[in-house]
């Protein structure tokens, strides 16, 4: 059986053949991935894979653009000159085919546990749920604005207002909030009721 956990975070890095488990995340730019790595460390490869929408959406996009790929999945200031134009494409290419980005990125999983890391809009998870609707589980990390300034966010209008960025901070009902802010729990506590559900797919799988 397959578990599909969705996660939107919404901060900036402070200090899944059948698939068991599949986990979302959404991030926004410059967000933290630490979720998605303790959960790969704590499974292994073998049982757990990191799936990217946003890869086979750069890689069309870097072709069809003659650009670097390489660069364009990297954290640096490459991929953020040419971010706006790159979701107005994606956006085209949603609005055609909804779930064209997440069949591509998905089509060589084959772990049972999966983890995607950047899902941002309603139609991703839309996707998940219709496709593995028992097995999907939505995770949400959230920290406020202030806190996301201290860490280096600065608010870009026409990126961070955009459906990729924002898409999922309303209607959506997570089975799972996780707060990052100096006076929550540990990243480590919150996560323990996840892995436990994760660990549990990959073992029955």
């Amino acid at each position: 059986m397959k578990r599909i956990i969705s996660c939107s975070l919404k901060l900036i890095s402070s200090t899944s053949t059948t698939t068991a488990a599949a986990s979302c995340c959404t991030l926004k730019r410059r967000k933290n991935t630490l979720i998605t790595g303790d959960i790969l460390l704590h499974l292994g490869s073998d049982a757990c894979c990191v799936i990217r929408l946003s890869g086979p959406l750069k890689q069309q996009y870097a072709k069809e653009h003659n650009l670097d790929l390489d660069q364009l999945l990297g954290p640096g200031l490459y991929k953020e000159q040419y971010r706006a134009d790159m979701i107005r494409w994606g956006e085209t290419r949603r609005s055609q085919d909804p779930g064209f980005f997440c069949r591509l990125a998905t089509r060589g999983a084959r772990q049972p546990v999966w983890m995607v890391s950047d899902a941002r809009r309603l139609s991703d998870l839309q996707w998940f749920w219709s496709e593995f609707p028992r097995q999907t589980q939505t995770v949400r990390v959230q920290s406020s604005e202030k806190t996301r300034q201290q860490r280096g966010w600065i608010f870009t209008a026409g990126v961070d207002d955009a459906e990729s960025e924002c898409g999922l901070d309303s209607g959506v009902e997570f089975d799972w909030l996780i707060t990052n802010e100096a006076d929550a729990p540990s990243l480590e506590e919150q996560l323990q009721p996840i892995l436990k559900l994760v660990e549990e797919a990959a073992d029955n799988h």
